[in-house]
């Protein structure tokens, strides 16, 4: 295992000990943090590796919301309903990949991107089975003590994120991230060169797609209730991009930290300029993307490189 591998996988490690550091407040923000995590570290396979720019996380975050919240209406434990989303929406992104991945570049953007305004509405049109526009109520799953359900969703939501780096570690040293290396370098070269390119795009986008979903549904398992503007919401597919970016894409760790900073400034922008909290926010990913164009990880080259100097 790599360094900056062992360094995800105790950076995952020390956010588990935050229970032990804070109440509610404090799972409420690790549970979103670590949210924020998979769903960077998830569109990393596709964008990072792959190098194609999906805008679809947003659609498997609301499928997995609302397949899961279905499920636990109809009796099923969280952890079945779950992966049930988590299966199903790797299935169907693996074949839709097949498809939306022929295309390139903006091409490939906006299909990704329409991808989901047809889930959500199909969801507002399926007003039997979502409750439409009028949104959907989620069982508790948990107990009805706030401390000990709050704990539960943060712990589920670190769970999930261990098994996402897991993913991302092992995809990056197989033959898989070999081959998505290549295409993201030069695609046509490697088609030429025997590699199925179209199934590896397709294997890719399913994975990013199962984690995504499975964070969706243990999301609407905690926070209750959900409709089509929440799970669906188009910041799901943008923050995922501009988080992988602060922290660097060529590293799961740094995509980790990006996501981690991304809250952080957003939580303090939040508590200070509430009326215009969009454009602040907007002004310091700008500042921070241009003063780093790497992502936070190219502060560790530049470390290195200063010590050489002095050596």
């Amino acid at each position: 295992m790599k360094r900056a591998d062992v360094a995800l996988m105790v950076l995952i490690a020390c956010v588990a000990a935050l229970p032990l550091f804070g109440g509610a407040y404090a799972l409420r923000l690790g549970t979103i943090a670590c949210l924020y995590a998979i769903l960077a570290l998830s569109w990393s396979v596709v964008g990072g590796f792959a190098g194609y720019p999906s805008f679809a996380t947003a659609a498997f975050f609301g499928f997995g919301a609302y397949a899961a919240g279905v499920l636990l209406g109809t009796g099923l434990p969280l952890s079945l309903a779950v992966l049930i989303a988590a299966v199903v929406a790797a299935l169907g992104a693996t074949v839709l990949g097949a498809v939306l991945l022929r295309l390139r570049g903006h091409y490939f953007a906006i299909a990704s991107l329409s991808l989901v305004e047809v889930l959500r509405e199909l969801v507002n049109n399926a007003t039997d089975l979502t409750g439409g526009g009028m949104g959907l109520n989620v069982p508790l799953a948990a107990g009805s003590n706030i401390l000990a359900d709050a704990t539960f969703f943060f712990y589920a939501m670190w769970g999930l994120l261990l098994a996402t780096a897991l993913m991302v570690v092992i995809v990056a040293g197989s033959k898989l991230g070999f081959g998505l290396a290549c295409i993201r370098q030069n695609e046509t070269a490697s088609s030429m060169v025997g590699l199925n390119t179209t199934l590896y795009k397709a294997t890719a986008f399913g994975l990013s797609a199962c984690f995504v979903a499975a964070a969706g549904g243990i999301y609407a398992a905690w926070v209750h209730y959900i409709d089509p503007s929440d799970v669906f919401d188009i910041l799901y597919s943008v923050k995922p991009i501009v988080m992988a970016l602060l922290g660097g894409l060529a590293s799961p760790v740094g995509v980790v930290c990006g996501a981690f900073l991304y809250l952080g400034l957003e939580e303090v922008v939040w508590r200070n300029y509430v009326q215009i909290h969009s454009g602040v926010l907007g002004l310091l990913i700008v500042v921070l993307l241009l003063f780093l164009p790497h992502g936070l990880i190219s502060l560790r080259a530049s470390l290195f490189r200063r010590k050489a100097r002095h050596v």
